[in-house]
């Protein structure tokens, strides 16, 4: 799967170049950002496995940042950890309540940063694989109301498929019915019509049996290695 891929922000040049050195040692792939702005526009448009990010931001706030990561379509999922210098409930509490998956008080030394990252680690890994999207160029079933539409798959995830079939809108549930090579077992899947381009539709998944799930884990763990 490759090196973590970390988004560092933080405003306090030494903690951010500390975090660089201690995650890069344990074989990361670290982006240090001392400015939440570039961060902003950045998580709108690259994926990362985590996200380490201060509070006290100037410009755009470590909670307003937050919110952005949660409402971007590159990093709605990833984890994020907070590293604060607040040592309040209330801190803690609404650092939560906005996405946050982790709270790390500061100050923060060589030790805590490599315990914190072993902790999190998987999660990461795990969060990631969900995220992997493989080829798949199958032909498909696409329910929707009364109508069903045969259409084309470009690529599958964990979590959704990318698919051409005409004439579907944003926001619309979908039923899709296909087969995953080399098996050929039929995978159903409900679903609902998340983005619209000109030709292909993103389709996320929302409800399918255990069985599909494992069998579309499988396929993507195969086509992926």
């Amino acid at each position: 799967m490759g090196s973590l891929k970390l988004l560092v922000v933080e405003d306090d040049m030494p903690s951010l170049e500390l975090m660089e050195e201690v995650f890069t040692s344990l074989q990361a792939e670290v982006r240090p950002v001392n400015n939440s702005e570039t961060a902003a526009a950045l998580v709108g448009k690259e994926k990362f496995d985590g996200i380490f990010l201060d509070l006290e931001m100037p410009r755009v706030h470590g909670f307003d940042l937050t919110n952005r990561i949660r409402e971007s379509s590159w990093n709605k999922s990833t984890p994020i950890i907070v590293v604060s210098g607040r040592n309040d409930r209330e801190a803690m509490q609404r650092s939560f309540s906005v996405g946050a998956s982790y709270f790390l008080q500061k100050p923060v030394d060589r030790q805590k940063l490599s315990r914190l990252l072993r902790t999190v680690r998987g999660g990461m890994l795990q969060s990631r694989r969900r995220c992997v999207r493989v080829p798949l160029h199958t032909e498909l079933m696409c329910s929707v109301e009364t109508r069903t539409i045969r259409g084309t798959s470009w690529n599958i995830s964990q979590t959704g498929m990318q698919v051409e079939v005409s004439n579907l809108k944003p926001g619309s549930v979908v039923q899709l019915s296909f087969r995953l090579p080399p098996s050929r077992e039929n995978i159903d899947a409900n679903g609902v019509v998340i983005w619209v381009g000109e030709n292909r539709q993103g389709i996320q998944f929302k409800k399918m049996s255990t069985r599909n799930q494992d069998l579309i884990s499988d396929f993507i763990t195969q086509e992926s290695e």
